[in-house]
């Protein structure tokens, strides 16, 4: 096992590498740039150090420059997290080359499945269904028209390198492609380095489920059975959750067969996750995501596996000690993604210094956050205050548990998508789970409306929070007593 590892990630999810460093006994190194240099994974890590700029260009997209932090100070293993570097090939080849261990798939595996037209060329291979599709860039467009007609509108534009929904576009006819295409080929450039594009048939209303690998050296290759993230806006997952209701006991023993073959013949190891598009009782190939999923807790919370830890024994050279035998759903889990946005305005980020927090505790309940109180959310990165994950014996219960545990979280200081997804566990088609990935956007409004009288009571209370400490500085005792977010009963539920 490594003595030493280096986290090239922030918030979060670096956090959370360094928990299992903990349980490890890895000693762990931390990166930051100017904006991060107070966040709590900063404290957490035995040492940390000075990575660049704030901009990510310059700091946790510096592959060159975290190499050169991971030799200086004795880093054995570089942990990418998830996002910035951790599905890039060539950042992963430079680790192998400078005699570092890329905690991930191997920098062959990543080309090969990290473009989503060579994994789509390598599903084939293995006799899994993919949904039409076609390779393009923006110079090409007269080219690929025709060959979109026959694929037939709506079509969905989307970088070959990459994932998290970014750089995403539907085109519904012609006209639309044509203007989307250079849109999208820019904002992949800007994302992932890479101009170039596909577009497959748009598949309406379909679910989205993904399936958890997990490979080692050695050639065993795991499933750790799927979640359900078809609660999106905008590809943005909102909702994430395991077992899927969606999936008969042979439907999902099929879709994930269909992800570990995938992952063999692409010589995969380490931990990934396959995503499909289900629509009725079939599912298509998507793309598989070499790296570390955000929802990867609801896979941990129903089969009990660490997969950070697992991650690490594999990128060590240790076989999987564990079968497939071994692997059960127990329970259900649910994910809710804490982002600072307002709901309200379009879910404009919502920047600025977290005067409290207060996250929820109790049976089941699993809190991932990577901001403090004092902290602040800056516009360099993605808005993701933290992860609400909660377990339980049914997804009836989980449900119930979820609404007094967002009840229970309180952010002071920005606002978050809290009431959003309060709303989402009084919705009937939630409840039932009945959704797709559009759904959503078709709901939208009326998911927010019951909310929004409640959220300018909240409001108010803030306001009176805010103004009784500024008293109370200005008369500068300390002792003085003072509005309590967490004991009042005029604020049970700031956001």
């Amino acid at each position: 096992m490594f003595k030493k590892v280096l986290i090239a990630n922030r918030g979060e999810i670096a956090l959370r590498v360094i928990r299992a460093c903990k349980k490890l006994g890895i000693a762990t190194i931390a990166v930051f740039s100017d904006a991060d240099a107070h966040l709590p994974f900063v404290k957490a890590a035995d040492e940390s150090h000075y990575l660049g700029p704030s901009p990510a260009a310059d700091s946790y997209l510096n592959g060159p420059r975290i190499i050169e932090l991971a030799q200086r100070h004795g880093a054995e293993a570089i942990h990418p997290g998830y996002g910035f570097l951790s599905e890039n090939p060539d950042f992963a080849e430079l680790c192998e080359k400078s005699g570092i261990v890329f905690v991930g798939p191997p920098s062959a595996a990543i080309r090969k499945l990290g473009d989503k037209r060579a994994a789509k060329a390598i599903a084939q291979q293995a006799n899994v269904p993919v949904t039409p599709w076609v390779e393009c860039t923006a110079a090409d467009v007269d080219k690929v028209v025709p060959a979109v007609a026959k694929i037939g509108y709506p079509v969905l534009i989307k970088p070959a390198a990459g994932g998290g929904g970014k750089g995403m576009h539907r085109a519904n006819d012609e006209a639309s492609l044509r203007e989307l295409l250079p849109r999208a080929a820019r904002e992949a450039k800007a994302a992932f380095g890479k101009d170039a594009l596909l577009i497959e048939k748009f598949l309406v209303n379909p679910r989205h489920i993904e399936v958890q690998l997990l490979a080692d050296k050695h050639g065993t290759v795991l499933h750790l059975f799927e979640r359900e993230c078809s609660l999106q806006r905008r590809n943005q997952k909102l909702l994430e959750e395991s077992p899927s209701i969606a999936l008969t006991p042979d439907q999902r023993e099929r879709i994930c067969g269909d992800a570990v073959r995938i992952a063999k013949a692409a010589g995969y190891h380490n931990a990934g996750t396959c995503e499909f598009l289900m629509t009725g009782d079939s599912w298509y190939f998507c793309e598989v995501n070499t790296r570390l999923q955000v929802e990867h807790p609801v896979t941990e919370m129903i089969t009990g596996v660490d997969l950070v830890e697992q991650q690490f024994r594999v990128a060590s050279g240790e076989k999987l000690a564990i079968k497939q035998t071994d692997l059960k759903q127990n329970g259900h889990a649910i994910e809710l993604r804490i982002n600072s946005e307002d709901p309200f305005a379009d879910f404009m980020p919502s920047l600025g210094y977290i005067e409290a927090l207060q996250v929820p505790e109790g049976e089941g309940i699993r809190v991932d956050a990577g901001y403090a109180v004092g902290d602040s959310v800056t516009p360099f990165y993605d808005s993701l205050i933290g992860k609400l994950i909660v377990h339980g014996k049914t997804r009836a219960e989980v449900i119930e548990r979820l609404k007094v545990a967002l009840k229970e979280f309180v952010v002071v200081g920005v606002a978050t998508t809290v009431p959003l997804h309060l709303a989402f566990m009084d919705d009937p088609g939630v409840r039932k789970g009945d959704f797709h990935i559009q759904y959503v956007e078709a709901r939208l409004k009326d998911l927010l409306k019951r909310e929004r009288e409640e959220d300018a009571a909240v409001l108010g209370a803030l306001m009176e929070y805010r103004r009784l400490n500024k008293i109370r500085e200005a008369q500068g005792r300390a002792g003085e007593s003072h509005f309590d977010p967490w004991s009042s009963s005029s604020l049970p539920r700031v956001r």
